[in-house]
């Protein structure tokens, strides 16, 4: 596996790299991205620490943007991760109300004397900042729905069961209260450890990296 997951790192360290702010419009509609974190190194390149896609047609740059830009941890659990990861590396009690999920009016409604929506907003901000300064990521191409899906499995699992793709001492993942995270190396939770890239993926996903080149 660990042969794989090095080709598969010398694959996206030759796509195009975006960072902040980026131009959404050179985002494609339908597709994977796979993101990469600052400090983080795996087989001679920057690790990769998480791998997503999107279920709806032409939603990768909403996608990005519900991720990196919009201040909603209920709207997307990769923000939800980090905050976790955040206030419990500071023992931070917030914590307990950030895990309320706010998304429906009758929430909103039944914790609104319970969170403090002072601190919710300015550990937003602290999550928008960390992202926006710490990770990178390419976008890779898949219009169909099934096989994206079916990649973005693929991708995480090779690198969830590679042994030589560890995080640094200082991989802000490692204070995370999820344990698929701490273990799985991943800011993922989902398709760790499951049917890796096999030598005729690894090639067809070459195919479509060069595709953006």
């Amino acid at each position: 596996m660990s042969d794989v997951c090095s080709r598969l790192h010398g694959l996206v360290a030759s796509a195009p790299r975006f960072l902040f702010p980026f131009d959404a419009k050179r985002i494609l509609k339908d597709g994977i991205y796979v993101l990469f974190e600052k400090g983080e190194r795996g087989h001679g390149a920057d690790r990769i620490v998480r791998v997503g896609t999107h279920t709806g047609a032409k939603q990768l740059p909403s996608r990005l943007r519900q991720h990196f830009i919009l201040e909603n941890k209920d709207r997307s659990i990769f923000r939800k991760n980090i905050g976790r990861a955040l206030l419990r590396r500071d023992h931070d009690a917030f914590i307990e109300q950030w895990e309320l999920d706010l998304t429906t009016r009758a929430a909103r409604a039944r914790y609104a004397a319970t969170v403090d929506l002072d601190k919710q907003c300015s550990v937003e901000k602290r999550v928008t900042d960390y992202m926006q300064a710490t990770f990178t990521f390419i976008v890779i191409g898949v219009v169909e729905k099934d096989a994206r899906l079916e990649l973005e499995s693929k991708l995480i699992s090779t690198v969830s069961l590679c042994a030589d793709c560890g995080p640094s001492p200082n991989w802000l993942g490692r204070h995370s209260p999820k344990q698929q995270i701490r273990e799985g190396r991943l800011w993922n939770v989902n398709e760790l450890y499951k049917t890796p890239l096999s030598g005729v993926d690894l090639g067809r996903f070459e195919g479509l990296v060069r595709q953006e080149l």
